[in-house]
C-alpha cells in the first residue's frame, strides 16, 4: 500500500482506532483481523507500520503464536498465522528485525519451514521466510540464525522440495556468504545433504540448469575438511568431477564456460587436485582444465581493454587458481596425475599465459595498485617465477621495476584490502603481503647478474631488510603458537636465502648500504631468542649462517666490536654448530660412528648445506674477532670435538665433514694459544694424523 493510499489507508486507520479502544480479547482479535487484512492488501509505509507496532507491540503477536485455541469455525493455525503476519510486517523495519523479541522467535520460524505444508499454511511459510530474510540482514542476525538452528531448518526445507524450497536455498546462500565456517562447523551433515542433492542434480541435468547450478554450487563447497574426510563428501566430489568433465568436454559459449571454470577453481581451492581421479581420464581432464584456463587468461589479458566486461576479473582469478594447480602438478614427482608428455605440453601453454600476465601488469597504472585483481596477478606470477627460473627471463627483467614498486607500495601502506578469494573466508580481511609471494622468485633472481642488478638499483635490498624486521616481529609474537611453520617463518627463511646470495655475489653492497648494518643488529639479537626453541631449527640455521657471513664483511662495524649482543650471537652460533653431530653405535658393530644429532635429524636435509657454510664462515671470523676463541673455549667445544674424533671410527667421517672441522680448528689454533693448548692436550696431533688433517697437523707441530 503506497503512502496516503486512499480507502485502504482509511480502513487501516479505523482498525487501529478499534484496536486502541478494544475492551476485551475478542474485540481486539476482530480488530487484528482487519489490521492483518489491510497489511496483506499491499505495501504499507514506514509511518503506518510504526503506528501498528505502537498500537500492539510484541505482546499480542506473542500471545497469538503461543495460543492453541482458535476461534470457533477457524482453522487451528489461525492465531499463529495472524501473529506471523504481524511479525513479518514489523520485520520490514530493520530496527525491529534485529529486536530480541524477533530474534527469540527464530526457532518458531524454523519450525514453520519444516512442518507439513497444506494450502492453508503457505502464507505462514511466506511470512516465516520474510522474517528470516529480514533477520539475516541485521548485524546480530547471521550469528543468531546459525546458533538457533536455521541452517538445518533451511536444509530440510530445501531437501523436502515443498512450498518455498527455492527461498530456502536463497537464504542458505546468503547465510553461507556471511558465516560459512560457522555454518559448516555446526551443521556439516545437513549442508552435505544439500550438496549431495545439488551435485546429483548437476550430474543429471541436460539443460541450462547445469550451468545455473555451476553458479550455486561454489557456495556449498567448504574450505574445511568435510568433503575429503566424509564418504558423502567424496561422492559429491565424484559427481562434480563427472559433471564438469561432461561440460568442459563439450563446445561451450563463454557464458557457459565461465561458471564451469569458477566451479572447478572453487574445488581446487577446497581440495587441491584430490577431486580429480588418477588414471588416463583424470589426467586428460586436468590437462584440459589447465589448458582452458591458460587460453582464457591469454584471450582476456591480451585485449586492449582486457577487463571491461562485468565479472571478467572473477573468471580470470579462477583461471589463476587452476593454473597454479597446473604448476604444482607439473612439479609433482610422487604419484603424479600427469604424464611427462602432458607436463611438457602444459609448461609451454602456461608460459604463453604468463607472457600475457606480464604484458597486462606492464600496463597497470599507479592508481590501480590497490585493485585485488593486480594482487591475484602478481601472486600467480610469483608462483610461476619461483619454480620456472629459466622461462621468460627478458620479460621478467623488464617487469622487475614494477614488481619492486608494487610490493614496496603495499608494504609501506600496510594494505589490508581483501584478497581475491573465490570462496568466502568468513569475511576475513588479510594483508596483501605481495612481497612474501615474490620472495622465492627473488631468491632465484638474486643469484643471477642482470636481475640482481635491477633489484639492487630499484632498492629491493632496503625493502627486504625492512620486511625481514617486520616478519621477525610477527614471528616473535607467534613463537608460542601451535602453528608448525607460520608464513612469517617461511618468509624469514627465504629472505635469508636472498641475503646470502647478496653476501656472496656483492659483498661491497653489504659494506656500503647502511641497511645491512641494521639487519646485522637484528640478527645479533634474534638468534639467542630463537636458538632454545627447537622447532625453529631451519630458521636458526639460516640466521646463524647469514649472521656469520655478514660478520666477516662488517667486522669493523661498531655493533660487532665485542659488544654484548655480538658475544651472545657468536655464543649461540657456536652452540648451534657444535651440537650438530654426535657419536652413536653402528648397527651390528661394537664401534662408534659419527652421526647427525637426533635434534637435527628431521631437518638435516634442509640445513646441511647451511651448516657447512656456517662452519666456513666461523673459521673466517676467528682471525677477525680477538675475543671469539675465548667464546669457543667457554662453550667447551674443543673438548667435545676431541672426544668425538677420538672415539668414532675414522671411516664414518666423510671428507667434507673432516674439512669443515679442520677449517675451524686450524684458525683457532693459529689465533689463540689457549685453544692450541686444549687441542694438543686432547691428543690433537694423533687424531689430526688419523683423519688426514694435514693443515692442522702442521699448525700444531709449529713451535
Amino acid at each position: 500500500m503506497a503512502e496516503g493510499g486512499g480507502s485502504s489507508s482509511a480502513t487501516l486507520k479505523r482498525c487501529l482506532g478499534v484496536l486502541r479502544d478494544a475492551r476485551n480479547d475478542s474485540e481486539q482479535f476482530a480488530a487484528l483481523l482487519l489490521v492483518t487484512k489491510a497489511v496483506k492488501a499491499g505495501e504499507i509505509d514506514a509511518k503506518t507500520r510504526r503506528q501498528i507496532f505502537d498500537a500492539i507491540g510484541f505482546t499480542f503477536p506473542n500471545r497469538l503464536l503461543a495460543s492453541r485455541q482458535p476461534p470457533a469455525g477457524c482453522p487451528e493455525h489461525t492465531f499463529r498465522a495472524l501473529g506471523l503476519t504481524l511479525l513479518a510486517c514489523f520485520c520490514t523495519d530493520p530496527e525491529l528485525a534485529g529486536h530480541s523479541q524477533i530474534l527469540n522467535k527464530i526457532p518458531t520460524f524454523n519450525d514453520i519451514l519444516v512442518s507439513p505444508c497444506d494450502p492453508d499454511t503457505t502464507s505462514m511459510i511466506d511470512d516465516a521466510y520474510q522474517c528470516l530474510s529480514a533477520v539475516l540482514a541485521t548485524t546480530r542476525g547471521p550469528r543468531e540464525l546459525v546458533t538457533k538452528g536455521t541452517v538445518s531448518a533451511l536444509c530440510q526445507a530445501y531437501l523436502n522440495c515443498g512450498y518455498g524450497s527455492d527461498r530456502a536455498l536463497t537464504l542458505l546462500l546468503g547465510l553461507l556468504a556471511i558465516a560459512e565456517a560457522k555454518c559448516w562447523q555446526r551443521d556439516a551433515p545437513h549442508l552435505l545433504a544439500v550438496l549431495s542433492k545439488l551435485s546429483n542434480d548437476f550430474l543429471k541435468a541436460e539443460d541450462m540448469t547445469k550451468f545455473e547450478l555451476c553458479e550455486v554450487l561454489p557456495h556449498f563447497i567448504p574450505l574445511s575438511p568435510p568433503l575429503t574426510q566424509d564418504s558423502q563428501g567424496s561422492e559429491c566430489l565424484c559427481r562434480l568431477y563427472k559433471g564438469l568433465a561432461n561440460i568442459l568436454g563439450s563446445k561451450l559459449s563463454q557464458s557457459q564456460r565461465d561458471p564451469a571454470l569458477k566451479l572447478a577453481a572453487c574445488l581446487v581451492q577446497a581440495c587441491g587436485s584430490e577431486w580429480i581421479p588418477a588414471g588416463s581420464a583424470g589426467s586428460k581432464f586436468l590437462a584440459l582444465l589447465v589448458n582452458l584456463a591458460c587460453v582464457e587468461v591469454r584471450l582476456t589479458l591480451e585485449e586492449p581493454e582486457p577487463l571491461e566486461t562485468e565479472g571478467k576479473k572473477e573468471v580470470v582469478t579462477a583461471c589463476y587458481v587452476l593454473i597454479e594447480m597446473g604448476i604444482q602438478e607439473c612439479l609433482r614427482e610422487e604419484k603424479p596425475l600427469l604424464e611427462d608428455v602432458q607436463k611438457m605440453q602444459l609448461m609451454r601453454i602456461m608460459e604463453e599465459a604468463f607472457g600475457a600476465v606480464i604484458f597486462y601488469l606492464r600496463q597497470v597504472k599507479d592508481e590501480e595498485l590497490q585493485d585485488p585483481f593486480i594482487f591475484a596477478s602478481v601472486r600467480i606470477l610469483g608462483a610461476w617465477m619461483a619454480e620456472e627460473t629459466s622461462s621468460l627471463k627478458q620479460e621478467i627483467c623488464e617487469l622487475l621495476p614494477f614488481l619492486v614498486h608494487y610490493t614496496k607500495k603495499l608494504f609501506k601502506e600496510g594494505s589490508t584490502a581483501p584478497q581475491p578469494e573465490l570462496v568466502s573466508t568468513e569475511g576475513s580481511v588479510l594483508p596483501q603481503d605481495a612481497l612474501r609471494l615474490l620472495l622465492p622468485a627473488f631468491c632465484h633472481l638474486t643469484a643471477e647478474d642482470r636481475p640482481r642488478d635491477i633489484l639492487i638499483s630499484e632498492g629491493a635490498p632496503a625493502l627486504l631488510c625492512e620486511y625481514f624486521l617486520r616478519q621477525w616481529e610477527v614471528l616473535a609474537s607467534e613463537c608460542g603458537s601451535l602453528t608448525p611453520l607460520p608464513s612469517a617463518e617461511m618468509s624469514l627463511q627465504t629472505a635469508c636465502g636472498i641475503f646470502l646470495n647478496l653476501v656472496v655475489t656483492v659483498p661491497d653492497l653489504i659494506r656500503q648500504d647502511k641497511t645491512f648494518s641494521s639487519l646485522m643488529d637484528v640478527l645479533l639479537k634474534s638468534l639467542p631468542v630463537l636458538l632454545p626453541q627447537k622447532d625453529h631449527l631451519v630458521l636458526t640455521a639460516n640466521i646463524v649462517t647469514l649472521g656469520l657471513m655478514m660478520a666477516r664483511i662488517l667486522a669493523s662495524s661498531a655493533v660487532l666490536q665485542g659488544t654484548q649482543p655480538a658475544k651472545e650471537f657468536f655464543g649461540a652460533a657456536i652452540c648451534f654448530l657444535s651440537q650438530a653431530h654426535t657419536a652413536q653405535a653402528e648397527p651390528g658393530s661394537d664401534s662408534l660412528a659419527v652421526a647427525v644429532s637426533p635434534a637435527y635429524t628431521s631437518t638435516w636435509d634442509d640445513i646441511r648445506e647451511l651448516w657447512f657454510l656456517g662452519m666456513q664462515a666461523l673459521a673466517s671470523c676467528v682471525p677477525l674477532f680477538p675475543w671469539l676463541p675465548q667464546a669457543v673455549l667457554q662453550a667447551k667445544w674443543l673438548e667435545s670435538l676431541s672426544e668425538l674424533l677420538t672415539h668414532v671410527a675414522p671411516a664414518s667421517l666423510d671428507f667434507e665433514l673432516i674439512a669443515a672441522f679442520q677449517g675451524v680448528l686450524v684458525e683457532l689454533a693459529r689465533a689463540s694459544e689457549p685453544c692450541r693448548d686444549v687441542i694438543l692436550s686432547h691428543h690433537g696431533v694423533e687424531w689430526a694424523n688419523l683423519y688426514g688433517m694435514a693443515a692442522l697437523e702442521q699448525c700444531l707441530s709449529e713451535p
